[in-house]
């Protein structure tokens, strides 16, 4: 995720540099929109690579689809530094989208199926945390390259980003495979080592048993009851609409829909630019500002860590757009007076500068509440079976959204001026009722229980559900568990080994079937 944040942030200081737009024949207002495709293009090659996610993560696995989506990056990086051409720049951004599409699509399912209850959203979280440290990482070389001048000060940041795919080249084949992954391809031995190395239990203990157990009733039950992607295109949901999936994916991905709307990648994309033009600063004061907030930005975002199971994602997501709705229409107000002409120059300067405390501001909100739990929440939210495939289209639904914001944002400021502002206003001032309507929390949940919830409860309007919206979990799941605990503690373990034809067991699992009928 580092390599995401700062493959994302590195850009916005590379189209301010003079060299880099003499180079591509990118300078001056009339190219502009050209600017703009070129900058957004990368999250067209992001939404495609999210949605090969599809059809080859499930296949893959975990790990070996991070490090196909880690190769295709690596060659799309190549030729965006060894660019002297739009037509090269644009097809190496392509490329190395398609790579991070890949990745985003994959880190945070592998990350969730990995994890603890207790420790799931906040791993999540610190994964998107290394993410903005990956972010302020590149505004901090970009504002310290331009001070040089050719191409060394817009090549050699692109160039850094090459390091990150060392690494995990070097971590990657050395992490466990997603125990969910295994059990649902049926590699029984290996994901009963996993979970217990998880846990820091033995194989045989009664919780990696009714652990174990758990993800077997939900792979189960899923495909038994869970809609084929053939059927959710014809709008068939069977009966009761099945396992909820298609409200299950909608939520999912609205997250991520909902991450871009808010109006972050006006800023992260384009902060120097927008701190130019809107604001009127010099373009190293600019620079420099935006590095100082990146910094502030990680730093609030650490808020996130404790909080995020102590108050739910709900809370967090209504928080923070609450803060974002305020910062932006403070800063509306602020640049649409900068701009009167009934004030003096100096007025204007002043108000203009005041603004940018609340593009500070603005990024604190964003950090706490909409940095990490919309990557999140499409892995809790989906069903095991529906994980890769609900993870990949919330993050192609993130980078379709993202295209278009970073798409008209330059030509949005350059016409409309501080009415573009309005925009972001209106979307984080919505959002605080959308959430609180619709989407049931998942903190202090195991997947499992979410399944349990979609089963047990059809209903559109979440809210009315004290228990499906409390940040705590509800003491049911907490007895059903204890009291499975209790009950597999008797039994022999063996008869907890599926019968699958890649790790044997055919008579053991004939033999638990017939123990659970009596």
């Amino acid at each position: 995720m580092t390599l995401f944040g700062y493959d994302q942030g590195v850009f916005g200081g590379v189209i301010v540099t003079d060299d880099f737009l003499n180079t591509l024949g990118l300078a001056g207002p009339e190219n502009t929109s050209l600017l703009g495709t070129v900058t957004a293009i990368y999250d067209v090659g992001c939404f495609f690579g999210a949605c090969a996610a599809f059809f080859v993560g499930e296949r893959l696995g975990r790990k070996k689809t991070v490090l196909l989506g880690t190769t295709i990056m690596t060659i799309g990086a190549i030729l965006q530094i060894s660019s002297y051409s739009v037509a090269q720049m644009i097809t190496g951004r392509v490329i190395a989208g398609i790579g991070n599409g890949i990745n985003t699509a994959t880190a945070p399912v592998w990350q969730s199926e990995t994890s603890t209850v207790k420790w799931r959203g906040k791993l999540v979280i610190i994964e998107m945390i290394m993410n903005i440290a990956g972010f302020s990482l590149s505004n901090w070389v970009t504002y310290g390259f331009s001070y040089t001048s050719g191409p060394i000060a817009w090549r050699f940041p692109l160039a850094f980003q090459l390091i990150f795919m060392i690494i995990l080249y070097s971590t990657v084949p050395w992490l466990p495979e997603s125990p969910r992954w295994l059990i649902a391809h049926e590699y029984e031995d290996e994901a009963y080592q996993i979970l217990a190395d998880l846990e820091n239990k033995d194989v045989d203990d009664p919780f990696i048993l009714t652990q174990h157990k758990e993800i077997v009733f939900a792979v189960d039950y899923e495909r038994k009851n869970g809609v084929g992607w053939l059927d959710l295109r014809r709008g068939r949901t069977g009966p009761q609409g099945g396992t909820c999936t298609i409200r299950r994916l909608v939520l999912g991905a609205g997250t991520q829909a909902m991450q871009q709307l808010v109006g972050i990648n006006v800023t992260s994309y384009y902060l120097p630019t927008v701190l130019i033009q809107s604001v009127g600063l010099s373009n190293k004061l600019a620079r420099l500002l935006a590095a100082c907030n990146s910094v502030s930005y990680l730093l609030f975002s650490l808020i996130a860590i404790p909080n995020v199971e102590r108050w739910g994602r709900r809370r967090l997501m209504m928080f923070g757009a609450a803060g974002q709705f305020f910062c932006y229409l403070i800063i509306t107000i602020c640049i649409r007076f900068s701009v009167d002409p009934s004030l003096s120059p100096d007025s204007q300067t002043k108000i203009a500068s005041a603004s940018i405390a609340f593009f500070f501001l603005y990024y604190v909100f964003f950090g706490i509440g909409w940095q990490g739990v919309p990557w999140l929440y499409p892995v809790e939210i989906n069903s095991l079976a529906m994980r890769t495939k609900g993870a990949a289209l919330g993050t192609a639904s993130n980078w379709a959204f993202n295209f278009m914001v970073v798409e008209i944002t330059p030509i949005g400021i350059q016409t409309l001026g501080w009415r573009f502002y309005i925009i972001w206003v209106v979307f984080n001032f919505i959002f605080v009722p959308l959430i609180y309507l619709f989407y049931p929390e998942t903190a202090d949940r195991s997947l499992e229980d979410i399944d349990r919830l979609y089963r047990e409860n059809h209903n559109l309007f979440i809210f009315r559900d004290k228990e499906a919206i409390s940040p705590k979990r509800p003491s049911g799941y907490v007895e059903h568990e204890q009291t499975e605990v209790r009950r597999n503690s008797s039994i022999d373990p063996r008869m907890f080994r599926r019968a699958v034809g890649k790790t044997g067991g055919a008579e053991d699992q004939g033999q638990f079937e017939e123990k659970e009928r009596v």
